[in-house]
């Protein structure tokens, strides 16, 4: 039985982390991380991962960029490993998870649902066949409470074209001010904010006469919870370095 703590233990994506975690006989919930503690009445919640009363097997991080610094602190310290599923985050931040991940086991992922990371894949193969001869858009769609744009898991998807293309392109982010045509070794990236959209990503590959669009459609935030939680799992019994998607999708094979 796998121990969890939970990093934003009572924003929404924790209590969905919690309700899944329930619903599981390999893993149980054993303490809760808030700046807000009020309990649950299922398991203790404290303010920072120091004041954890018992250490978990693994934390699931659902909570916002300034609390990484005592996160990475605490797994460092404890040898606990840790599945990093907030974004947000900047270079210098990603560069300090990189680094953590040198001494504990770390899971990193822009995204934590299976089917975005096939659409990643798939976008791959697309780049690697296109590129050169179609010009390539990612388009995001969020919330209107969703602070960060792009989205993560847009630059996630826009890195692993990058990747089939031998690094060749650079990223646009606003049109608005460009006086000028597109240039050819670019991807340009979109946000929209509106509503309650979960999530919505459109990687557009337009070409002379015509257009391929690879969607990905997320109903609810329980795909990005599923996806933690099995990584969580994962992540309990692996040695230290820095895993993704890619080596889940490999052990579930």
């Amino acid at each position: 039985m796998v121990k969890v703590a939970i990093t934003g233990a009572n924003g929404k994506m924790g209590h969905v982390i919690t309700s899944i975690i329930e619903g599981r006989d390999d893993c149980t919930v054993i303490g809760g991380i808030d700046l807000n503690t009020a309990e649950n009445g299922k398991y203790p919640i404290v303010s920072e991962p120091a004041l954890l009363p018992e250490k978990p097997d693994v934390i699931i991080d659902f909570s916002h960029p300034s609390a990484l610094d005592k996160l990475l602190e605490y797994c460092i310290n404890t040898g606990t490993p840790a599945v990093i599923a907030t974004t947000g985050f900047s270079d210098e931040q990603i560069a300090r998870i990189k680094a953590a991940a040198e001494q504990v086991p770390v899971f990193f992922s822009f995204n934590m649902s299976l089917g975005i990371n096939l659409l990643a894949s798939l976008a791959k193969s697309a780049a690697k066949l296109l590129g050169g001869q179609f010009d390539i858009e990612i388009v995001e769609k969020h919330h209107n409470q969703k602070i960060d744009a792009p989205s993560g898991t847009a630059i996630m998807l826009g890195n692993a074209i990058n990747e089939a293309l031998e690094e060749k392109y650079h990223y646009v982010y606003d049109r608005h001010s460009r006086r000028m045509k597109r240039e050819k070794f670019e991807i340009g990236m979109h946000a929209i904010r509106g509503g309650t959209i979960v999530g919505e990503h459109d990687i557009i590959f337009a070409g002379r006469d015509e257009v391929i669009t690879l969607s990905h459609h997320a109903a609810s935030k329980e795909v990005f919870a599923v996806g933690a939680v099995n990584a969580a799992v994962f992540l309990a019994g692996q040695s230290a370095g820095l895993y993704d998607m890619s080596a889940l999708i490999a052990e579930l094979q």
